[in-house]
């Protein structure tokens, strides 16, 4: 059996036991797929950026806060409405 295949079989004894698997972690060099930030320029009109400020005071946030919020939630609602109608016609 490969080193590796036996590092995974370790990893998934240790989380099955609910035991520590620190062990199995690098902490200093974190990555998060899909998570780098790529910059997007989007002209709005004033009374649209206007209402995006009053929704960020209410909620004590800045505005670029509640775009991507509204924007995340829109594409979750998206990809939900997508996975039920597949799993309707199938």
């Amino acid at each position: 059996m490969s080193a590796t295949r036996n590092n995974t079989d370790a990893l998934l004894d240790s989380f099955d036991a609910g035991e520590d698997m620190s062990e199995y972690f690098d902490f200093d060099y974190l990555e998060f797929p899909n998570r780098e930030a790529k910059r997007v320029n989007v002209d709005f009109p004033v009374w649209m950026v206007t209402a995006l400020d009053n929704e960020a005071a209410r909620i004590g946030v800045n505005r670029r806060a509640v775009i991507k919020m509204w924007v995340s939630e829109r594409l979750d609602d998206e990809q939900a409405k997508r996975a039920a109608m597949q799993s309707a016609s199938a």
